[in-house]
């Protein structure tokens, strides 16, 4: 769970901390006081985009830190992406006026993936977004799928093998063209082939032709030297090197019986006379070989260009290698192209049939789990004040075997729609089209309650899950919740006054003015507090002391309530 939060220079916030407590966390304060800020920082840390329009005027960064409460779930995600763990979880996400922004995550630098991937395990939010995302039909599909995903985990997973394996088929079978397709590149494969053998080229011919040519451009210095140390070394008329060390060698053979040290000097000299003279030996057939002409350098310059252009076309020898492998493998594939279709068609077919068997279980599995979850939406949606509501999800006819190629996908062949009667008389129609922004409200609490004891994220924030509903309904939603915290950590952004009674730690967030500048602060609210709080999201603060009296009561009987759940 979420146990500190730290917001500097956002938006309206200047710094603000935030200790929530393990169970239900209420935020309130008047309209435009910021209570929206704090979720947007939150957000932040969850992998939402940042825009530096969010940094708090005249401010160069701000920052959003939260700490969390280490789980296993969140363990196992921070060992996949090789980040330090520790016994708690330390998310910190820095922005800047240029629109940078540095993640940070137990102190690792961290990207935006990263740090949704690893969130996604920490806090599940509940806001405005969720609740598009709800008029979508796309997204009715997926809700079932998740309230039945422990009983479809193996037909599932089965079905996502042979899609796979389906998808893989279908790209070979596209790859093998019609006929004359084929024979172009068949044409284009022989050519490359056959330019390739032909060059006749090898890893280092690039480097010796460019040394060759060098030779060659370079034969006038090249015979100047090699003649001047000819020269030096046996012809030059006042004592050639030959001459002079025969003559040292002569002068130390005379005393080399006299000392050790001597007889040693004698015998190195007489080993750099046989060096000298392999060595003017090399020389002599260096020169010997000096036969070259201009023609050779013009073909050294085709063959140059031409190494090079099949580099340029290629790649490096290797890559050049490699090239020719994959190109004849292609090559084979497709002079065999009528055998391979016809095995690829048989293959198809057969996985088709496979699809289709998976798809029929997974759909069956899906309308039973879509009349059970119905029901239980019904039951939840009834508690929370639509007492006459009813509710369905229309799942499409499965379809016949012929029909199956044109409309299967990875998720099988079904489409969901949820179907809703807010009110006794009144038939079911398309939810996207009827429902109003208090009945989306229960409806989304109704799916969280369903969800509550399989949902393994520790932390669930709803921004204003009460709008649209007063009344008795607030008072069954505050119970709802209550419910929900006592196995998860919720922090509720609320108005309402049945809500704030149910807190188990209450934040009021306020607007101050302070030297010229707007700031917005944050308060955590003792006993008194949260009651003269209640008294004023009921509306009649200030107008009578019963209305003190009445949030008392409110309070009480909230806490007493809580007391049943423990």
């Amino acid at each position: 769970m979420l146990t500190r939060l730290v917001v500097e220079n956002l938006a309206l916030i200047e710094k603000l901390e935030l200790e929530p407590c393990g169970r239900l966390n209420v935020l309130s304060g008047e309209t435009g006081a910021g209570k929206s800020i704090i979720v947007d920082g939150i957000m932040l840390l969850l992998g939402a985009r940042y825009d530096k329009t969010l940094l708090r005027y005249g401010a160069e960064s701000g920052l959003v830190e939260g700490v969390f409460d280490y789980t296993e779930r969140a363990g196992e995600v921070m060992r996949e992406l090789g980040l330090d763990e520790d016994d708690c979880i330390i998310i910190s996400r820095k922005f800047h006026a240029d629109g940078k922004n540095e993640i940070r995550i137990n102190g690792r630098a961290a990207t935006i993936s990263m740090l949704k991937q690893l969130t996604a395990t920490l806090v599940d939010i509940y806001g405005q977004n969720e609740y598009q995302s709800l008029m979508r039909t796309s997204e009715h599909l997926r809700i079932l799928d998740y309230f039945i995903r422990n009983d479809c985990k193996d037909v599932r997973a089965e079905y996502a093998k042979e899609y796979s394996e389906y998808k893989a088929t279908m790209t070979e079978l596209s790859g093998i063209g019609n006929a004359s397709e084929r024979e172009r590149e068949i044409d284009l494969l022989r050519f490359q082939l056959a330019e390739i053998s032909d060059a006749n080229t090898f890893e280092t011919e690039e480097e010796e032709l460019l040394e060759r040519r060098n030779i060659i451009t370079s034969a006038e210095k090249i015979y100047a030297a090699l003649g001047k140390a000819t020269e030096v070394l046996t012809e030059k008329e006042d004592g050639s090197a030959s001459e002079l060390l025969s003559e040292a060698q002569r002068e130390l053979g005379s005393i080399s019986e006299l000392k050790g040290t001597y007889s040693e000097l004698y015998e190195r000299l007489q080993s750099v006379a046989i060096e000298l003279e392999d060595v003017c030996d090399g020389i002599a057939d260096e020169l010997g070989s000096m036969n070259f002409d201009m023609n050779e350098l013009d073909e050294l310059e085709k063959r140059l260009a031409f190494v090079r252009a099949l580099k340029r076309k290629y790649g490096a020898y290797a890559n050049m290698l490699a090239f020719k492998h994959k190109a004849q493998a292609r090559l084979d594939f497709l002079e065999n192209a009528d055998e391979h279709y016809e095995a690829l068609g048989k293959k198809r077919n057969e996985l088709l049939k496979k699809l289709y068997s998976l798809a029929k279980k997974w759909h069956i599995k899906r309308e039973a789990g879509a009349i059970e979850f119905s029901k239980k939406v019904i039951a939840e949606l009834h508690e929370l004040g639509m007492e006459n509501a009813d509710f369905k999800i229309e799942l499409p006819d499965f379809p016949k075997i012929e029909e199956f190629v044109n409309v299967f996908g990875a998720n099988g062949v079904d489409t969901a729609e949820f179907y809703l009667s807010p009110n006794a008389g009144q038939p079911l129609k398309s939810l996207i089209k009827i429902i109003s922004g208090g009945e989306m409200s229960r409806f989304m609490l109704a799916l969280k309650v369903i969800s509550n004891e399989s949902d393994t994220v520790p932390t669930m924030i709803f921004d204003e899950i009460d709008a649209g509903i007063s009344g008795i309904t607030g008072r069954v939603v505050a119970k709802k919740l209550a419910t929900i915290s006592r196995k998860h950590q919720i922090l509720c952004v609320s108005h309402l006054a049945q809500i704030a009674a149910m807190a188990d730690a209450h934040f009021y967030i306020s607007k101050q003015s302070r030297n010229n500048t707007t700031i917005t602060t944050v308060v955590s609210l003792d006993k008194q507090g949260m009651v003269d709080e209640i008294s004023r999201l009921s509306g009649s603060k200030g107008i009578s002391e019963q209305s003190d009296i009445n949030a008392l009561t409110m309070k009480k009987w909230s806490d007493e309530f809580k007391a049943t759940l423990e």
